[in-house]
């Protein structure tokens, strides 16, 4: 009798310890998922900008009409990706379309006219605090799905994880191009 009382306390022990588990991915899920949540609005937000600053820099004629089209259509492939949840492809299409922006606002220092435009001014204030918001959020959803991607590899969590079907998460990661030092002397040459 006590050996079958041992036993089912054990099983009781282990299954209250098993919805403990659960309990802690499900909601390191969630975090991951709101992680992602906060930078969709970001992006959201931005995507909405940037057709205002391209019109603003399209006012000026001589204008770069070459660096406004691949901002354009960059900004398209983050759409998609954003709208699809895919990651790898996210970080790519944000890749160019970084550097597009980084051409644009290089290539204002030849437009003094436009520098003073307080439109343009006002939207490129706007981007740039939504990029490094974007940067910061980026650095949060990387961190909530490392600890996704660890606790489901851990032991006994993994076999919890594994029942379930809890994923492995993709970080959001940019290209090595972004990552290196702007060549000033082709941005401004």
């Amino acid at each position: 009798m006590i050996t079958v009382l041992i036993v089912f306390g054990l099983l009781f022990i282990l299954l209250i310890y098993g919805v403990f588990i659960y309990n802690s991915l499900v909601q390191i899920k969630h975090n991951v998922a709101q992680a992602w949540s906060n930078i969709d609005v970001l992006l959201k937000q931005r995507h909405d900008e940037l057709p205002k600053l391209v019109e603003a820099c399209r006012q000026y004629k001589e204008f770069e009409q070459e660096t406004l089209q691949r901002v354009t259509e960059a900004r398209a492939r983050v759409q998609q990706a954003r709208e699809a949840g895919d990651i790898s492809a996210l970080g790519l299409a944000e890749t160019v379309l970084r550097g597009g922006l980084g051409q644009i606002f290089a290539t204002v220092e030849a437009y003094p006219e436009l520098k003073t435009h307080a439109q343009f001014m006002q939207l490129m204030s706007r981007i740039t605090d939504l990029e490094n918001a974007i940067a910061d959020r980026r650095e949060l959803y990387n961190e909530a799905v490392n600890i996704n991607n660890v606790r489901i590899e851990q032991f006994p969590d993994n076999i919890v994880a594994g029942m379930f079907h809890f994923p492995r998460r993709a970080l959001l990661t940019f290209s090595q191009e972004e990552k290196r030092d702007p060549d000033l002397r082709a941005l401004f040459g």
